[in-house]
């Protein structure tokens, strides 16, 4: 289990942006007393769709400048 803090580090974004996912649902967590804890399985998945979607939108980034001119040669 982590706590807010450590989950947002480990995804790199900020505290209150974590806890804004976790509120909307996004990435699932529990309550222990008023602290929110997330188990590290629920939390790799996020990354790993948020990896993947950085990775996608980049590549079409490059195709779109390669395909006006302003990749490298």
């Amino acid at each position: 289990m982590l706590t807010t803090q450590e989950a947002a580090n480990i995804i790199n974004v900020s505290r209150p942006f974590l806890v804004q996912l976790l509120e909307r649902g996004v990435i699932p967590y529990h309550k222990v007393d008023t602290h929110r804890r997330i188990r590290y399985d629920d939390l790799m998945p996020y990354k790993e769709n948020v990896g993947s979607a950085r990775r996608q939108a980049m590549d079409d980034l490059v195709a779109q400048a390669q395909t006006i001119g302003m990749g490298y040669d």
